[in-house]
């Protein structure tokens, strides 16, 4: 999303350079590197102690958006390997009694934040302004599931753009959320890095969570071709930004050679760019200037998708077919310069072709960053819609 906001501040520059000063004065104040503290840590004894999706601890939290009581989670989820893992969240909760078999739940799936520890969402001062519709979903009394994903809050490294650890840790903020009186029922919202986690959750819901019952999937602007995303957007500071994160984190989680595509003279730049988070306009700014040097080197192949073990793990984290039954919810901007419209109108057309209910949002002149925004009260409704159990709209035509 880097590319189309910062387009956006160059356009508007003063009046964002304002607004992004004044957030960065707050967000700074919860960003060091050591502020997720004790409670984001856990011993493997303590992750070992309980199934996935169980509580490690949890704490009431300062602030809560309206109609809501908001808990700090660490709960048990499953990294790539199969290994138990800790991994941190917030859980949001209406107030008063649950009504019968507990409060329906959407897990919320977060764009990119960040790649390491510090950048968790949970750690945010402003966190339910993130979460794209919260402030609906409160009202409308639905409890919240906010993964923060493995590797952020919690120790690193984070799997970014790892499809299946995003979705157990999706799956998991959802038992989570039960323990405080939430149902078996649940939908999946996500932006973005977000999407990909939604679309994953999709796919492997039933085979990970049998106890569940996921009733749709929404996904704004998602991550659906990795290679696409990867190698046509290399142009751009978004795509420059979004190519040297994976690397370095792929690079740690699946031990994949670094230098095998990145310049070894730019290394210390994905270095530093991997320790910035995304959390306000200033953020933006600042990871534009330390990426600068990449649009001068960096690198040392063409396409990253033509060779191994690159080639494979993006095919392995482009998220496929889901459950015909499911029906799902696309939001897409039609000025979307990191995520390009026709990869997602795409990869509509190979849900529609298996048989899928697809409803189709595009949303005119909406950039990527915006995506999630500007989509979320006709997800929020679609998703009300799953809920009352009304049959899913499509758009796949005949």
């Amino acid at each position: 999303m880097f590319d189309v906001i910062f387009a956006e501040i160059k356009r508007l520059l003063f009046r964002i350079v304002l607004l992004a000063l004044a957030m960065s004065n707050v967000l700074l104040v919860v960003s060091p590197a050591d502020a997720q503290g004790a409670f984001y840590k856990a011993n493997e004894a303590e992750i070992a102690a309980g199934p996935p999706g169980s509580i490690i601890r949890e704490e009431s939290m300062g602030n809560s958006p309206p109609g809501g009581i908001a808990h700090r989670v660490l709960y048990r989820s499953t990294s790539p390997e199969g290994k138990p893992v800790a991994v941190s969240g917030v859980i949001v909760i209406p107030p008063g009694t649950a009504p019968e078999g507990g409060w329906p739940i959407v897990a919320w799936a977060h764009p990119t934040t960040g790649i390491v520890p510090h950048c968790a969402p949970s750690l945010a001062l402003l966190i339910f302004q993130q979460i794209a519709g919260s402030r609906p979903l409160t009202e409308q009394e639905y409890a919240i599931a906010a993964t923060d994903y493995p590797g952020l809050g919690t120790p690193g490294p984070h799997p970014y753009l790892v499809g299946v650890s995003e979705a157990r840790a999706v799956i998991d903020s959802v038992r989570a959320a039960r323990t405080f009186s939430g149902g078996n029922r649940y939908a999946v919202w996500g932006h973005s890095q977000g999407g990909q986690a939604a679309l994953f959750t999709g796919i492997i819901s039933e085979s990970y969570a049998p106890e569940l019952k996921l009733l749709g999937v929404a996904a704004a602007a998602p991550a659906t071709d990795l290679a696409t995303l990867m190698t046509d957007d290399l142009n751009s500071t978004g795509g420059r930004n979004l190519t040297a994160m994976t690397v370095w984190s792929w690079s740690r989680i699946y031990d994949a050679p670094a230098d095998s595509v990145v310049a070894p003279a730019v290394m210390p730049v994905v270095d530093r760019l991997a320790e910035e988070c995304i959390e306000s306009p200033f953020d933006i700014l600042e990871r534009a200037r330390t990426a600068a040097p990449l649009a001068q080197e960096f690198l040392v192949v063409k396409n990253p998708a033509e060779i191994e073990p690159w080639h494979s793990l993006m095919v392995r984290n482009t998220p496929g077919l889901l459950p015909r039954t499911l029906p799902v919810f696309l939001a897409q901007g039609t000025a979307d310069g990191l995520v390009r419209p026709q990869v997602t109108m795409d990869y509509m057309k190979r849900l529609c072709a298996a048989g899928s209910a697809v409803r189709m949002l595009e949303l005119q002149g909406v950039s990527h960053g915006f995506a999630g925004a500007k989509s979320a009260d006709a997800a929020v409704a679609w998703i009300a819609d799953r809920f009352a159990g009304k049959p899913a709209p499509s758009d796949c035509g005949g």
